[in-house]
C-alpha cells in the first residue's frame, strides 16, 4: 500500500548518501506483504491517480516483479481456495456482464430478506457466542468485514446487543479548533461519524473486541490496527489484552487521547475530538483487515466493492473456503444461477 512517491524518495536517498547510482544505491532491500492487495488510498483520486501513484507502476518495480508469483500462505491447506484466490486477484476469474464473478455455492449465505440474512451471517460467524463470551480465543479467531464504516457500524451495533455482560458507554468530548464565534453546536459536532475517528458514543462490553486506531506505543505492540480484548474499565482508562502478534496477550492500559485528521476537507473546520482510539471489531472495513489472519471470516457486501484488489483482500482473511462465508445484496438480476459480485481490478496495474 505504500504510495510510489515514497519508494522512489527512498531510493533517491540512498543514491545520494551512498553516491553510487544503482537502484537504493546499490544497498539491498527486502520488501514484504501481499502485493496483491488494494491500492493506496486517495482521497476522491480518479482511477489513473490510483494507479500512478501504486509501486507497481515505479521502474523499481521490475526489480520484485517475481515477487508477484507468492501465493496466499493462509489459504494453502485448501489448494482449491488458493487458485480461486489468484483468479480474483490477477481478475482472471470468468466475469458475466461486465466485471460480475459468481462466488461459490457453499461459501454463499443467500439474501432473501435482508434483516434475517445478517442474523444468519452473525450466527454462522459467531455460532453459540452466549457460551463464549469469556474464550478470547473464540472471540478474536472470528470478524465480518465489509466495505464502509456504515456496514460495518451496522454489524457492530448488533453484535454489542447480542454479547452478554453489562455494557460501559464512554462519551467524547468534541469540538471544533478555531471556532471562536460558536458556529458549530456540541450536538451536531457529536453527530458526526467520521472515517478514522473513533465514534462520539463508544458502546463496549467485558470481553468483546476492540481495534486500534492510532499508533500509541510500537514498541509493546500498541500500533494502528492491533486487535484487544476487552478486560477492565475505568473513568479514563481501559484494561485491555492484546489479542495477536508477538504481545499477544499482554494486559495494557488505554487512555483516553485528543484525535484529529491531518487532511481533513470533509468539513470547513477542524474536528478535534477526545476519546479513546478504538472502536468494536466484531466487524471492520476491508481495508482495515489488511495484514490479518482471521480463521472464520464473514463478508458483508450490501454494496459491490469499490476499488482495485478489495474483494480479493476480503476473500484471502480466511483460510479457507469451508470457514468463509459471502453475504451479498443483489444489485441486479442474472440470467445465470448463482450469486455474483463485482470484482474490481486494474489490468494495467497487474501488467509486467
Amino acid at each position: 500500500m505504500a504510495k510510489r512517491q515514497a519508494i522512489e524518495a527512498v531510493d533517491r536517498t540512498f543514491q545520494d548518501i551512498i553516491g553510487v547510482s544503482l537502484p537504493f544505491g546499490g544497498k539491498i532491500m527486502v520488501m514484504g506483504g501481499d502485493f496483491r492487495q488494494v491500492l493506496p488510498v486517495i482521497k476522491r483520486g480518479t482511477r489513473a491517480q490510483i494507479v500512478d501513484s501504486s509501486v507497481r507502476m515505479s521502474p523499481l518495480w521490475s526489480l520484485t516483479k517475481k515477487m508477484r508469483l507468492t501465493i496466499n500462505m493462509r489459504a494453502l491447506k485448501d489448494p482449491w481456495f488458493s487458485k480461486f484466490l489468484l483468479r480474483v486477484s490477477d481478475g482472471t476469474e470468468e466475469p458475466i456482464e461486465g466485471n460480475y464473478i459468481r462466488i461459490p455455492d457453499d461459501m454463499t449465505i443467500q439474501c432473501n430478506n435482508r434483516e434475517n440474512a445478517i442474523k444468519e451471517l452473525i450466527h454462522a460467524i459467531f455460532p453459540s457466542i452466549e457460551d463464549n463470551v469469556y474464550s478470547s480465543d473464540y472471540i478474536i479467531s472470528r470478524a465480518i468485514l465489509s466495505t464502509k464504516n456504515d456496514s460495518v457500524d451496522e454489524i457492530n451495533n448488533q453484535m454489542i446487543e447480542i454479547f452478554q455482560g453489562e455494557e460501559k458507554v464512554y462519551y467524547s468530548f468534541d469540538e471544533a479548533e478555531d471556532d471562536q464565534r460558536n458556529f458549530y453546536p456540541v450536538e451536531f459536532l457529536n453527530s458526526l461519524n467520521v472515517s478514522g475517528l473513533p465514534p462520539h458514543k463508544l458502546r463496549l462490553k467485558i470481553g468483546c473486541p476492540i481495534i486500534l486506531l492510532r499508533n500509541i506505543d510500537p514498541s509493546h505492540g500498541l500500533c494502528n490496527g492491533t486487535r484487544l480484548i476487552c478486560k477492565g474499565f475505568m473513568r479514563n482508562v481501559i484494561d485491555a489484552e492484546i489479542a495477536v502478534g508477538q504481545h499477544a496477550e499482554k494486559r495494557v492500559f488505554l487512555p483516553r487521547i485528543p484525535l484529529t485528521l491531518s487532511e481533513d476537507d470533509m468539513f470547513p473546520f477542524k474536528l478535534k475530538r477526545k476519546q479513546f482510539p478504538i472502536r468494536l471489531s466484531f466487524s471492520m472495513t476491508i481495508n482495515k483487515a489488511q495484514g490479518q489472519t482471521i480463521p472464520n471470516v464473514g463478508i458483508y457486501l450490501p454494496d459491490s466493492v469499490f476499488s482495485h484488489g478489495q474483494l480479493y483482500v476480503a476473500l484471502s482473511r480466511g483460510i479457507s473456503r469451508q470457514s468463509t462465508k459471502v453475504l451479498v445484496h443483489l444489485a441486479k438480476e442474472f440470467k445465470q444461477r448463482g450469486v455474483y459480485t463485482s470484482n474490481v481490478d486494474y489490468q494495467e496495474v497487474l501488467r509486467d
